[in-house]
């Protein structure tokens, strides 16, 4: 099956002065680095064997990677939520994350000190054990640096795909699941860089430290003590391990690790059985921002498209019906089954974004299985007959869009779903493939038995793959039907105009009932009242050419 290859990303150059902008930053950066090693280097490494510098550095560091603990811990969950909330309540929360950000070190440890100090409640209730000991060193270090790993992590949380969690959904995965699954490894690249940030930022506290917990030493108060109390020379042990601890976090957070999936054994291949046909029903009524969609549909034929202009709330109404909306946008039922109340992923449905929804980082493989009820050996069977087993071990990134189209398909249906949902699966598509993806899936409805709710601007897209056509426009159904009898008699001008209809033309219903439009009569075989102002069209197939004197054809 024809997809095209992926073409190698060329990285353009950039701009001269923007290169040397970023040059003369270099070289501020690390002119001190190297005019301090050079010292090093040249110099008698004094300060090693002074007492209280590997203890300092123990200190520092197990205060830091508790912190992080700490920050992992509740900072990526807060961060979540405050990415996928809006409203003055997570405004407010965010301001607050940030506010250790704004204030100096020796003020936040003032702060603390009003919270956690020997005659505050907390410092009672404690034994006055939270200053002047290693749990206030992790209190202090938390609180200045998990603002970096909130903040870092929101921006990498607000950068993930939505798509990918209403796939999951679809695949059916909890929101627990989801949030594990899919958005930490998604974000996984903003969560490392705020987890550096923040043990860095811990490792090295030194005002928030001073005030709270001077004693035991950290590493920077060791280093202020040496400083202050003995030759220059002295600080170089600590200022050279420090800089080697650093730079050792920042190489470890950087190393990427990719989940294993390459070679995965392929099971044999397992037919679908053919499914059971399964007509959607739907009434709504939502409203999303200043949009508002009030559609009604009963049941009636398992193979349904909604056809309508960007804009006229398609994929919204896809979306309530495969309940990612919740159940207040109306009732839903597949079959005689009512699903309105129903969640997403206890839905048993298949579901195809817009975006394709391709979890980064997985295999084809892993994508097609990702699925909580997926079948290997019929996500086998699907690659096959989608002819992407020989890809199974590609990532997105290493797939055309062809390709990639085949395997959103592959993975919503290796799990048998009861309903598939396509939204526009082949808008992004070079004519030829959407061509042969179309007439794919035509036979696959026909030889599996698929039923499914698509998504579509195009109405030879709708009348291919289709029974019936809903036809919208401003969240509202403007004509509905089976694909014939739509297609054959739209009742407006701007149904018509949705179906391709090009050829309108006005005229008057005449007393013996034909349609006068000029010098022309036509005749209908409808009858309609003398004198209503009718739009007609002759459809292009309906067209018959005949040599001159052979008479009308038989």
């Amino acid at each position: 099956m024809a997809g095209g290859s992926p073409r190698s990303p060329r990285s353009p150059r950039s701009p001269r002065s923007l290169r040397w902008l970023g040059a003369l930053l270099i070289l501020y950066l690390g002119f001190p680095l190297a005019a301090f090693l050079v010292r090093v280097l040249s110099g008698r490494n004094e300060g090693w064997s002074a007492p209280g510098l590997w203890s300092s550095l123990g200190v520092s560091v197990l205060g830091a990677s508790v912190s992080l603990l700490i920050g992992v811990a509740a900072g990526i969950p807060l961060a979540y939520v405050l990415a996928r909330r809006r409203g003055w309540i997570s405004s407010l929360v965010g301001l607050i994350v940030q506010l250790p950000l704004a204030v100096p070190p020796l003020i936040s440890g003032i702060m603390l000190i009003y919270i956690v100090g020997p005659y505050t409640f907390l410092g009672r209730l404690s034994g006055q054990r939270l200053t002047e000991t290693v749990y206030g060193l992790i209190i202090a270090q938390s609180f200045v640096s998990a603002p970096f790993l909130v903040v870092v992590a929101r921006s990498a949380f607000r950068a993930v795909d939505p798509a990918l969690e209403d796939v999951a959904a679809t695949l059916g995965h909890g929101p627990l699941a989801r949030f594990l699954r899919v958005d930490v490894p998604a974000a996984s690249d903003g969560i490392r860089a705020g987890m550096i940030l923040m043990w860095l930022r811990a490792f090295g506290e030194y005002g928030t430290t001073v005030i709270l917990a001077y004693h035991p030493y950290s590493l920077p108060v060791y280093v202020d003590n040496v400083f202050s109390s003995a030759p220059l020379s002295q600080a170089q042990a600590p200022t050279l391990l420090a800089l080697a601890v650093a730079a050792v976090a920042i190489a470890a957070g950087s190393v990427h690790w990719r989940r294993r999936g390459r070679g995965a054994p392929v099971p044999p291949a397992l037919a679908p059985r053919q499914a059971q046909p399964t007509a959607v029903g739907f009434s709504l009524r939502t409203a999303v921002g200043g949009f508002r969609l009030e559609l009604q549909h009963p049941r009636g034929a398992h193979r349904l498209a909604l056809l309508g202009p960007s804009g006229s709330g398609k994929s919204l109404t896809l979306r309530c019906l495969a309940g990612l909306l919740g159940p207040q946008v109306g009732t839903v039922s597949y079959g005689e089954s009512d699903v309105s109340a129903t969640a997403t992923e206890r839905r048993g449905i298949g579901y195809v974004p817009q975006g394709l929804g391709l979890l980064p980082g997985r295999t084809v493989w892993q994508q097609v299985t990702f699925g909580v009820n997926a079948n290997p050996g019929r996500a086998a069977w699907w690659l096959a007959k989608l002819e992407l087993l020989e890809l199974r071990d590609r990532y997105p990134e290493q797939l055309s869009g062809g390709q990639r189209q085949r395997v959103s398909l592959a993975r919503a249906l290796a799990a048998d779903p009861r309903v598939l949902l396509l939204d526009e699966p082949f808008s992004a598509l070079d004519a030829p493939v959407r061509e042969q993806l179309r007439r794919e899936l035509r036979r696959l409805q026909h030889e599996a038995g698929l039923s499914t709710v698509l998504v579509t601007h195009d109405p030879q897209e709708a009348a291919m793959l289709a029974d019936e056509v809903l036809v919208m426009a401003d969240g509202a159904v403007l004509q509905a039907g089976p694909v014939s009898e739509v297609f054959r008699r739209p009742t407006s001008a701007a149904v018509a105009r949705l179906l391709g209809v090009s050829n309108l033309n006005a005229g008057t219903v005449a007393p013996d009932g034909s349609v006068s439009c000029g010098r022309a009569r036509i005749l209908v075989d409808e009858r309609l009242t003398p004198g209503t102002p009718v739009l007609w069209s002759v459809a292009p197939e309906r067209v018959k050419v005949t040599a001159p004197g052979a008479g009308a054809p038989g």
